[in-house]
This record gives C-alpha cells, sequence and structure tokens, in this order.
C-alpha cells in the first residue's frame, strides 16, 4: 500500500507547479494578444490623425488661395477707372460667382461709400444693424491695409438676420491706388459659414465637422456635424491672415478605429484566439489524463489493498499452465515467496511428489475443456515449505482480458483444514449423542413394553381364567352342547393375544434398533375391527356403549398396523376411562364413537382421518398444556407414557394427533395417516357395539 502511493506524495506540488506553467503560458499569450491589437490600434490612430492633420492642411491652404483670388478679382473691378454706376454691374457678377462674399463696397479715402453690391442670394447681412455699426472695424481694417499697402482682415463680428438667426461675418479692405496715390478702398464682407462651405473641398470635408474658432477655442463658425464622443479626432490648422487670426478646426466623425483595424491584424488576433483555444484544450485534455492517471493510481493501490487483506489464495495462469500471478495470502498458505511460485520450474513447488503425475494429468484435462469449467470448484491437497499436506478447495474461472479473449484461468484457493477438522469433531460428537440417544430409546422402549404387554397380558389372562372356569363347570355337571365352542373361541382369543404381545415386542425391538418398520396398506375398518375385542370387552366392564361409523369412501392406509393399533386401543381406552367420573345423573350417555372419514386433501397427498369421541368431562385448561408430555400423568397407576408414545408413532406416519372438547360435554382425540391406494367407494355405514 505504501509503495504504490508513494509517488503520488508530491503530486500536489507537481500539480500546483503545472497550473503556475499553465498560468505563465496563457498570461503572455495575453500580454502579445493585448499588446498587438494595442500596437495596431496605436498606429491605425496614428494614421488617422495623420490622414486628418493633411486634411487640415489642405483646407487652409484652400482658403487662402480663395482669399488671394477674391482680392485679385476686387482688384479687376478697378481697371479703367469705372463709373460708380459701371462698377456696379462687375461687382454683382463677382457676387453670383462668390457666394462667401456677401457684400462689395467702393469707398474713397475718406471711407464714404462711393458704390455697392450685395449677393443676390440673401438678403442685405446690414439689414438690422446698419453700415455704421462696423465703421470701427473697417477703420482699423484699412489703417492695416494702408500700411501693409495690401489687403487686411478685420476681426469677425456678429450680425443677427431679419430670419431670428446670426451670422458671423470680417471684413476685408484693400487699397486702391492711381498713379502712386491712394484713391479709395475696395471693402468685401465675407460669410464665415459660406468661406467654409465654398472654399473647402467637397471630398475633404465630407463626413467630418469643420470650424473656425478663435485662438481662445471660442466657435465663430460651423460646417458639418461636429464630432460625438470623448474620443474623436480633431486637426487644428492655424489661419493667419493680416489683421486677423483664426484656427481652422477639423474634426473626425468616424470616432476611435475599430478593434481589428485591418485585416493583418484580425488574422493574427483569430490565430492568436485559435492558439490560445488549442491551449485550453490541451489543458482540459491534461487535467483529464491527470485525473485518469490519478483515478487508476488509486484504484490500483485499493486492488492491491485488497488483495493484500484476502485470506482466500489467488492464483493465475496463462494457456499453458504456467503460474503468472499469486497474492500474499497464497504465498502465506503454502509458505513460499511470489519470486518462487512465479519462477519458471517443470513442477509447481506446493504440488505433492507422490501426487504429481495424477495433478500433471488433472490439469492437461482442465487445460483441454477451456471455458468449460464447473463453477462448483473441486478438493486437493496442496504441500507446504515444510512438507506438511493440507486439503484445499480450488474454484476456477476462464482469465478474460478486455477485449473478450480468454488468456488463462483464475483460481480461488480456500484452505480447509479447519473446516475438516471441525467436521470430523462434529461427526464424532454425532456419533457420541447417537448412542447416548439410543441408550435413552432403550430405557423408553423397555417402559413402553411394561406399558403395552399390560393390555394382551390382561386378555390372556381374562380368557385364561374364563376357560378354567368353563372346564370346571364342564366337571361338576354334563357339558351343555354349545360349551365347546365357546371354549375353542376363548382359546383362540388367548392364541390371538399372545401373538399380539409377541408383534408389539418385535415392534420395540425394531424401533430400538432403527430399523425400517414395516407399512403396508390397510383398510381402516381393518384397524378398528382388529382393536374391537379388547375395547368391547374394556367397555362391558365400564358400562360403556361403542359406535362405529366408518365412511366407505375411505381408502386403504399405508402405516404400521401393530403400532397404529396400539394408538387406537390407548385412545379408546383413555375415553371410557375419562367418563366413569360422569355425575349419576349423566350415566346414560356414556358413549365412545369411533369415526372414520377422508380428511382434507391436496394434489400431492391425500389423507384419513381417525376420531375418538367420548363424552365425558372434558380435559382442564392446566392439563390440556403438558398432556403429551412423557411421564405426565392424572392416573394413580398410569406411566405417563400413552399419549406421547401415541403422537410418536403418528407423527413417524407422516400425521398430526390432536383433540379439542366437544359441545356439550366430552372430548374428540383426532389423528391422520396417509392414503396407500384408492378404493372403491362404499355406502357409509354405523355400528354400535
Amino acid at each position: 500500500m505504501a509503495t504504490s502511493g508513494a509517488p503520488f506524495l508530491a503530486s500536489p506540488r507537481r500539480w500546483s507547479r503545472r497550473w503556475v506553467l499553465w498560468g505563465l503560458l496563457v498570461a503572455l499569450l495575453l500580454g502579445i494578444l493585448s499588446t498587438l491589437v494595442w500596437l495596431a490600434g496605436r498606429y491605425e490612430a496614428g494614421l488617422v490623425q495623420s490622414l486628418l492633420e493633411e486634411d487640415a492642411t489642405q483646407m487652409a491652404t484652400d482658403i487662402r488661395t480663395g482669399l488671394t483670388r477674391n482680392v485679385q478679382s476686387l482688384q479687376a473691378l478697378q481697371a479703367g477707372s469705372p463709373s460708380p454706376e459701371g462698377w456696379r454691374f462687375p461687382a454683382a457678377e463677382l457676387l453670383r460667382e462668390n457666394r462667401e462674399i456677401a457684400r462689395v463696397e467702393w469707398r474713397d479715402a475718406a471711407l464714404a461709400i462711393v458704390s455697392l453690391a450685395e449677393t443676390p442670394y440673401r438678403s442685405s447681412v446690414f439689414e438690422r444693424l446698419g453700415r455704421d455699426s462696423a465703421q470701427t472695424d473697417i477703420s482699423f481694417a484699412c489703417a492695416t491695409a494702408r500700411r501693409f499697402s495690401g489687403p487686411a482682415y478685420s476681426i469677425s463680428y456678429f450680425l443677427p438676420q431679419s430670419d431670428g438667426l446670426g451670422l458671423e461675418v470680417m471684413d476685408m479692405c484693400l487699397p486702391v491706388q492711381v498713379g502712386g496715390r491712394l484713391a479709395g478702398y475696395l471693402v468685401a464682407t465675407y460669410s464665415l459659414p459660406d468661406v467654409l462651405s465654398e472654399m473647402v473641398g467637397k471630398q475633404l470635408a465630407g463626413g467630418r465637422g469643420l470650424a473656425l474658432t478663435e485662438a481662445d477655442g471660442t466657435r465663430l463658425a460651423m460646417f458639418g456635424n461636429p464630432a460625438r464622443g470623448s474620443r474623436t479626432y480633431i486637426a487644428q490648422q492655424l489661419l493667419d491672415l493680416p489683421g486677423n487670426t483664426m484656427v481652422l478646426r477639423l474634426e473626425s466623425r468616424l470616432g476611435t478605429p475599430a478593434l481589428f483595424p485591418n485585416l493583418l491584424t484580425a488574422l493574427v488576433t483569430a490565430m492568436t484566439v485559435a492558439l490560445a483555444a488549442v491551449l485550453a484544450l490541451l489543458g482540459r485534455d491534461m487535467r483529464r489524463r491527470l485525473k485518469v492517471e490519478h483515478d487508476l493510481a488509486d484504484a490500483l493501490a485499493f486492488r492491491k489493498a485488497m488483495e493484500d487483506s484476502l485470506v482466500t489464495g489467488m492464483r493465475a495462469r496463462d494457456l499453458q499452465g504456467r503460474v503468472t500471478y499469486v497474492n500474499p495470502a497464497f504465498c502465506q498458505m503454502v509458505g513460499l515467496d511470489a519470486s518462487e511460485l512465479l519462477k519458471p520450474a517443470a513442477l509447481p513447488p506446493y504440488w505433492p511428489p507422490e501426487q504429481a503425475t495424477e495433478y500433471q494429468q488433472r490439469q492437461s484435462r482442465r487445460l483441454e475443456i477451456g471455458a468449460n469449467l464447473p463453477r462448483e470448484g473441486f478438493e486437493s491437497v496442496f504441500m507446504r515449505r515444510d512438507g506438511s499436506r493440507f486439503p484445499v478447495l480450488i474454484i476456477e474461472a476462464p482469465l478474460i482480458n478486455a477485449v473478450g479473449k480468454q488468456t488463462g484461468w483464475m483460481s480461488a484457493i480456500l484452505d480447509v483444514s479447519e473446516q475438516r477438522r471441525i467436521e470430523e469433531l462434529s461427526r464424532a460428537s454425532q456419533d457420541r449423542l447417537q448412542a447416548t440417544a439410543r441408550l435413552a430409546t432403550v430405557g423408553e422402549m423397555a417402559s413402553l413394553l411394561s406399558h403395552e404387554l399390560n393390555q394382551p397380558l390382561a386378555a390372556i389372562s381374562s380368557y385364561a381364567t374364563g376357560s378354567l372356569n368353563l372346564l370346571q363347570s364342564a366337571d361338576a355337571i354334563a357339558q351343555p352342547p354349545g360349551h365347546s365352542a365357546d371354549l375353542q373361541l376363548a382359546m383362540r382369543r388367548i392364541a390371538e393375544q399372545a401373538e399380539r404381545a409377541g408383534k408389539v415386542i418385535k415392534s420395540v425391538h425394531d424401533f430400538v434398533r432403527r430399523r425400517d418398520q414395516v407399512r403396508e396398506p390397510i383398510a381402516p375398518r381393518a384397524l378398528l375391527d382388529a382393536v374391537m375385542p379388547l375395547v368391547s370387552l374394556q367397555a362391558r366392564k365400564l358400562a360403556v356403549r361403542v359406535q362405529m361409523e366408518i365412511d366407505d369412501n375411505c381408502e386403504p392406509v399405508l402405516c404400521d398396523r401393530t403400532m397404529v393399533e396400539q394408538v387406537l386401543l390407548n385412545l379408546a381406552r383413555n375415553g371410557m376411562q375419562a367418563m366413569q367420573l360422569m355425575d349419576k345423573a349423566r350415566r346414560g350417555e356414556k358413549l365412545l364413537v369411533l369415526r372414520v372419514r377422508p380428511a382434507a386433501s391436496n394434489a400431492v397427498s391425500r389423507w384419513v382421518e381417525f376420531a375418538v369421541i367420548d363424552h365425558g368431562d372434558g380435559i382442564p385448561e392446566e392439563v390440556a398444556r403438558q398432556l403429551f408430555t412423557p411421564f405426565f400423568t392424572t392416573k394413580a397407576e398410569g406411566m405417563g407414557l400413552g399419549l406421547s408414545l401415541c403422537r410418536t408413532v403418528i407423527e413417524q406416519h407422516g400425521g398430526f394427533l390432536g383433540f379439542e372438547a366437544v359441545q356439550p360435554h366430552g372430548t374428540i382425540f383426532t389423528f391422520t395417516l396417509p392414503v396407500s391406494v384408492r378404493s372403491t367407494d362404499q355406502p357409509p355405514a354405523a355400528q354400535e357395539i
């Protein structure tokens, strides 16, 4: 047990080390996957941000280019020294072509309006507040333009509109010089929302939010829908104009890149997940394998513990009869080590040399039988190391492997030497008990002889006395004609009773010697007729009437005639004696009934019931409890063996003897005897003697 369990003492440590290694492997795999996904996400985010920065730069360049182109278009309006009316027509064309310009003014050197044109796409932007509200901003812008000798822009300002909305605008002032002398100014009012919508490429702004803000982040104008969410991509580009500086803000509406931004990342991630699944399956398989190995080791250790604790010897042999396995109990039984028993040898060392040839022949026969070995086992004799022999019981069965093929035989061997010793002791004790029982039976039979021979001897005495009286009377007087016949009948009765006494002695002698009693089929009427002379003689002495009721449908019974007649005679005599203590008023009721009829039977056996019925005072309860007890009697001269022997005789015949009370007075004793053969049916008859 200790040897098989030792390799598993350190299994918890090995198990913990395996878990640590598996944990490190899983952590490394998750770290690689997470790092890969994070780096791919950062790379894609950098690409999106770079693209957004490039687009913002391109948009800012487009706005500057558009503003410069507009400056050139405004300068073209002053070519050829146009009149105010002639100037208004090309200015209107300019406004139709450039929707971002809401108003164009021609002002003189004192900033007074000479001529103006407004965009046809909306109502006048100064409709509610008037133009004078922005005069200060125009003055600053024109002063800056005069200083730069080029276009200058004012800061943006908000103009409420008649539709309830507002518009963020800025003014651009362009000095007009004629012959190197300042001749006036061209003032263009830009709508900042239209600047974003008209001057930025639609392919750049598509799907994004574009806005012009101040340096502090105040939103001035917006084009498109701003991106929602806390992690949006934003690119800002400084729009530095002469006299005014704004920030162009581009917001990505695409949000952060997807978890798997490209096919390569998705493929690597899928392979990593597949690898993780394979590792999980391998880990699961390893756990199952370890569990199975642990269970197998436990099962082997448990089986070895059972084998070591068995008191029955176990032996396995291959198909050639060589011993391949023995358990410790078998080694202890024969006093040899397992190595000695498993060593190849011509003959097993536990076979007695004088019986080796017989054992070889028996083994050859068993090997020829194959799998059809008897399961009840067989007895043999083995030899210990010291040469002593001992009996064994061997039970063999085919040894079947996992694929259902026989590979040898498995034997269970029991040392039955102690059992044989106990059997010998039991047999000796049984013989002594039987001898003691026979001695007790001798005493019992002696009492039986003295009890049973009283009746025929008394009858012989009566008949002999009667015969003497007849002979004396014949000498005294002349002998009547009938005296000779009576004398002959009396002498026959004496001979019959003497013969009966001999039969009783012979039956008792056979019983003592345990010989089989002679049983023969007897008609129930014949049994009653045989005892009627003695019953009648006793009945005349006791003034009792005897009545027989015999059902002639009763079949012959199989019995020992002499013993059953004694039972009938004893029961009849007891019944007549029980009626002697009756009241004088009931003396006329002294009637003894002998009844025979079929008893309850079944398909296996049939019975005949005999009954002896008296009309006495019955049996008291305290007497009834021990009525069949040997040597118990209520008679002064009785021996107490009559009813006990009657029950013994009936039970030897397989029947039953019992009694019960008869209402209003009396007792009925009944016993049953087995039927021998079926007889012809006869009508029932009743006879009274």
